[in-house]
Order: structure tokens, then sequence, then C-alpha cells
């Protein structure tokens, strides 16, 4: 690792900094991580590197997988440094504790060497497969549930002897050669913010292998294993501003650093049919039944990133904590929170709601974490669909509130104008941007054309409240602005931002 330092003396030249106190050249590769960025270098990398400090699971050392072109950056840095980086957590209170983290002693560039990935995979000690692909890595319908085999990615990957592309073409063809040795299939462990993201994995893997060969198909649905968990951890994108505060307080020149908050959480279903880390001695909590756990922070937390987001950058905000210090918008995350997330929630095993709801304010808050809006605001067609989208059709089954999620969605759609309240542009980061961004436009002179689409929003544009609820919040946005939109939302106003009707 390229240090201010060298590497043999930076334990007294930077005391700040915690190294790794075990022989990395000893640590056997037992999981293979595909999507390797900020949030698993600050999670799951974390956990197994903990155990490794421990004395364990030295047969559980990751080899991280880029398998996109823009995965070359974290290929060159990662190889520069021999896997290691430097992982700082940022406390409210300025305070700052840092460690080298050592778990990833391998790492690999689909692009450059397609077999190499796959042999990884296939390898008898290799035996959990982990993703972080992002919400959108899955591809399924947001409506339907079901896996999209038309993408041209996908029809290319099905083919006969194709070299993967795709992450279905590699875990595939990986469980297919695996299959063909007599070797039992590893485990596929998901990790991104889907829900049920066990049984989404199982759905699409299994569909894909299909479209190759109906057996297959049916052996990966039947035979492997797909954990559901919940992971939480707010990990922003690295700046150059974290490179110098690493070199220049902490002495170490990382070429690509991590920050976090202190906040940590991994529930996972404990079902890993070829043995996994004792994960539990690192903080992660084995259960049976993941989804109140999921449920809890994929309706309170991420749906909460998206009653700030828009809002936020629409009142001229652009960090979380900069929104979050506004008395309005922080009321207003509460009461969707409190009001319509809450009510369709499972009780929650040994979880005080009330509690984790004023502790996700306190993390929203944090000033040192500097997690930006524009981070909460890309990719929205991936995320409102899955996080926001349920919990409207709950309410509106139970007859419950939906103004503030309406409003949510609203404000997405004025953001996705393009164009601020300043008349300035906004650069709308989307990978359906090229259809919203028309869309969102054309709502000026037809106020309901945004949710005119179906695989987005399924029928909710046929739903008279969810509808009446969202013209209010949309005409307010146009005409007052966002920080008044929120103010009437907050003080219950019928004007502006509409009241809500059951």
């Amino acid at each position: 690792m390229d240090l201010a330092v060298p590497l043999g003396s930076a334990a007294d030249a930077a005391p700040a900094v915690s190294l790794p106190p075990y022989d990395r050249a000893g640590v056997r590769v037992g999981i293979v991580h595909l999507g390797v960025g900020g949030f698993h270098r600050a999670h799951q990398a974390l956990a197994v590197d903990e155990l490794l400090r421990r004395g364990e699971a030295r047969d559980w050392g990751i080899c991280g997988v880029g398998l996109l072109p823009g995965d070359a950056a974290m290929r060159d840095a990662l190889r520069a440094q021999d896997g290691l980086y430097t992982l700082v957590t940022k406390h409210p209170d300025g305070r700052l504790d840092a460690r080298v983290v050592g778990s990833i002693v391998e790492y690999l560039f689909a692009p450059d060497d397609p077999e190499a990935v796959l042999e990884r995979m296939a390898h008898p000690d290799t035996r959990i497969v982990s993703l972080t692909i992002t919400e959108g890595g899955y591809g399924f319908d947001q409506v339907t549930g079901e896996f999209d085999a038309t993408a041209p990615a996908v029809v290319a990957d099905a083919r006969p002897g194709a070299v993967p592309a795709t992450v279905f073409g590699y875990v595939v063809e990986a469980l297919a050669r695996r299959r063909a040795r007599g070797l039992p299939p590893f485990t596929v462990m998901s990790c991104d913010n889907v829900q049920g993201n066990g049984e989404k994995a199982r759905t699409v893997f299994a569909a894909f292998a299909a479209l190759r060969d109906a057996d297959l198909g049916r052996w990966v649905h039947d035979e492997v294993a797909f954990p559901s968990s919940m992971v939480d951890r707010i990990t922003p994108v690295t700046t150059d501003e974290d490179r110098a505060l690493v070199a220049e307080r902490l002495g170490v020149a990382d070429r690509w650093p991590v920050v976090a908050e202190p906040f940590f959480q991994w529930v996972l279903e404990d079902r890993f049919p070829l043995g996994r880390p004792p994960l539990e001695h690192a903080g992660v909590q084995l259960v049976a039944d993941v989804e109140p756990y999921e449920l809890m922070k994929l309706r309170l937390l991420n749906a909460s990133h998206q009653a700030i987001a828009y809002f936020g950058w629409l009142s001229g905000y652009r960090y979380a904590h900069e929104a979050m210090a506004d008395p309005v918008v922080a009321r207003f995350v509460r009461d969707f929170m409190d009001r319509e997330a809450t009510p369709t929630l499972r009780p929650v095993p040994g979880v005080d709601l009330d509690e984790y709801k004023a502790t996700l304010v306190e993390r929203f808050g944090n000033p040192e974490v500097r997690d930006t809006l524009a981070r909460l605001c890309a990719e929205t067609s991936d995320r409102i669909p899955k996080w926001l989208v349920p919990i409207v059709r709950e309410q509106l089954l139970a007859g419950g509130e939906i103004v503030r999620s309406a409003a949510i969605v609203a404000s997405w759609a004025r953001y996705a104008e393009g164009t601020d309240e300043q008349g300035e542009p906004i650069d709308v980061v989307d990978r359906l941007a090229d259809r919203l961004v028309p869309l969102a436009r054309a709502q000026r002179g037809d106020a309901a054309a945004f949710l005119r689409s179906p695989d987005l929003f399924g029928s909710l544009v046929t739903e008279p409240r969810f509808v009446a609820a969202y013209l209010d919040a949309l005409g307010s946005l146009h005409q007052a602005g966002a920080r008044a939109t929120l103010e009437a939302l907050v003080a219950g106003a019928a004007g502006a931002a509409g009241t809500d009707h059951p």
C-alpha cells in the first residue's frame, strides 16, 4: 500500500491508523464478491477483517471482482495497494477512527480475464459468492417482479458458448461448471437494498439459467442457497477531500479510502450449506427471518432518504446534514416515518422502532459524514418503486395516510425536470433519464404525465386519492417552491400542499 511512510514503519508514523495485525499471505479465498465499491469495503469486508484480527476466518478471505468497464479504477487502486485500503469512521463530534482493512486478498477485473473470474468462482474453496450490484442490477420488472429476459446483454450471455458480460452470465456459468465437476454449489448472498433480496436473486438467476437450459434453471432454483440479508451503513462517495484528510491527518497516501458513519448493522439469514465465517463474532445478527428487519430499513431509512433528497436539493441544500438541520425538513421526514412508513411494518424482534427512528434522524444529520444529496437523488427509478411505492399501496389498501409519500414522488418529478428553482441545470443521474426528463417537463401542461409509467408506479395513476395528493404537491412545488410546500405539509395545511382525505 502506498503510504506517506514505508508500510513497515507506518504504525509508528501514523498511530491513528490500525493496521492489519494478521499475516495476509496465509489467508485463503473463501468468498468472491461481485461489485466492490465503498459500501462493500465499509461493511462486509470490514466484518471479515474484524474476524481475521481475532484470529478467525482465515479460510474466508475475499476475492473482489469488478464486472463493469468502470470498475477499472477500483482495479488499479486496489492492485497498487495489494488490496489494502483505509476505512475512516467519522463521528458527529469530529472524531475519526481509522483502520487499514486487509480482508480483500485478491482482485480480478472480469473484462481483463473472464476465465480467471469463472475459475475462481468454480474453485472448491469458494463457498460464498456475494453481491453488491445495486438495486438496478437484478434485471427484474419493477411492477411484475419478473426477470427481463429480453435485455440485449442477457440475450447475448444466454447464447451457447458466450463469454459472460453480465452478473447472470458469470454466476450461472460458474455454477454450471461446479455442477459438471460434481462440486456442490456455492451460496449466493445478496447484500443489496432489494426487498426479499435472497428470493429475488433466486428468481433472476434461476430464470437466466433456464434460458440456457431448463434443467439447469431448475437446479439453480432448487439446489443453490440464496440467503436474504439486511445491510445498513451510510457510506458516501469518496472525494478528493477525503483522500487529502487521510493523507494529512493520518499519514496515509491512499488512492481510494472509504469513509463511513459509525453505525453498522447486518442482519443475515443463517442459510449456508457449505459453511460461513463466524460473522456473529463481528456484530452480525444471524436470524431465521430477515424480512421484518429488511422492511424496517428499506421503509424507514431508504425511503426517508428519498424524502430528504429532492425536497432538500430544490430547497438549496447539497448535503443530507444541511437539509436535516432545517427543522421543517426534519419534521417532514419524521412525520413520514411515523404516519406512513411505520404503519406498514411488522414487529421487529429486539428493536424499539421509536428509538430506531430517532437514531436515523441523528444519523442523517451527522455533519462529518457529508453525505451528498446528489448521491441520494441518483438512480431513483431503481429506488422509489422498491422502497416507497409499496408503502403507498399498503396504505391505500388500509385507508392510511399517503399525502407525504405522494409529495415525495412529486418532488422527484419536479427534480427530474432538470432545472432547479433558480433556473440552474440539474444533472439527472438515472438509467431512465432519457425517458423521465421529457415526461417531467411535459407535466407543466399535463400534470399527471410523470405518473403514467406503469413500470415505475404500476396502477397508481388510477388511484384517485393518491393522484389528488400528488397533483396538490406538484402544483405547490411549481407555484410556491419546495420550502413552502414542506411548510404546508408539516403544518397539515389544505392549501398549497394539499390534505390527505382517507
